[in-house]
């Protein structure tokens, strides 16, 4: 396999932006002059729109495109693109314009240090929609706690990364949004080397996809999900704890000022947490078993 850069892009209706997104690209990474071989390759997650009449027009040795017969989902779009890559590296942006092309030679250039190296939307010129910050933060100071190291951007889709390692974690890599957070806490929590980039974030072409409730309630899941295939501790002793110092406030409380025991009640809360921690450590056990860290 070539140690060469595939850029894979999703699209789903994105037919205001998609052939700006793709000529600009292709005229930044020319001006790179880039040492290594290169392609764009564009995947039309079952649009209903013009996408893909868009990308056919601006289609050409460098640029391919791949079809879906129905939309699959922004995580299946990437898969697809990765899975039909010819180069080692992968390298992941939006066709809404949103993400610098100007940032993809800095991202570049710390190929050979590390196995992902992510845009983080942190700079002056980050335009992330006032209603997304508060649920944005509590779930990457969530997700930094649980990976043991601060996280600038969760789930940014500007990102290099090595296609065996994506490949490693194929079965646990999500359909929807959520790939991205998913392949963030995976390395993290391996100890691989991830590197962030500070990049400005532009406003869409088009509308977004994202649904705020749903899906700040699916990441959250899936944050505790993924931490706990990896380190399940992280998890459970927590939980453990909050029932242990539950059921020690529940006992001394009822007692003092109560004068009596509410000793059902404390004893309920002490087992859970006994439990608790007692299936934290046999999962612990288990990846260790398995060599997953």
């Amino acid at each position: 396999m070539s140690e060469g850069v595939s850029f894979v892009i999703p699209a789903y209706n994105e037919e205001r932006g998609i052939k700006d997104v793709l000529l600009g690209l292709v005229q930044s990474v020319e001006t790179l002059n880039l040492d290594l071989p290169w392609e764009i390759i564009v995947v039309n997650d079952g649009s209903d729109d013009r996408t893909g009449e868009e990308i056919r027009e601006v289609e050409s040795d460098k640029i391919r495109l791949i079809t879906h017969e129905y939309n699959r989902g922004y995580g299946a779009a990437l898969k697809t693109g990765i899975h039909n890559a010819r180069h080692a590296w992968i390298l992941i942006t939006d066709a809404d314009g949103t993400y610098p092309d100007s940032a993809v030679g800095e991202i570049l250039e710390h190929r050979d240090q590390y196995q992902m190296v992510v845009g983080a939307r942190t700079g002056a010129k980050a335009e992330v929609p006032l209603i997304r910050r508060p649920p944005k933060w509590v779930l990457r100071r969530l997700a930094s706690y649980l990976a043991r190291r601060d996280i600038p951007d969760l789930n940014s889709g500007l990102r290099l990364m090595r296609r065996d390692v994506v490949e490693r974690y194929a079965h646990i890599l999500p359909n929807g949004f959520s790939f991205t957070t998913t392949i963030t806490l995976a390395m993290l929590s391996e100890g691989l080397r991830v590197k962030y980039v500070e990049i400005d974030y532009f406003k869409r072409k088009g509308t977004s996809k994202i649904r705020p409730i749903y899906d700040t309630l699916n990441f959250l899941q899936l944050i505790i999900r993924t931490i706990m295939y990896f380190e399940p501790l992280r998890v459970f002793i927590p939980m453990s704890m909050f029932f242990l110092v539950g059921s020690f406030a529940v006992g001394v409380g009822s007692y003092l000022w109560l004068d009596k025991l509410l000793d059902s009640t404390t004893v309920l809360l002490f087992v859970t947490g006994v439990q608790l921690l007692a299936i934290g450590m046999l999962a612990d056990i288990v990846n260790k078993r398995l060599g997953r860290y």
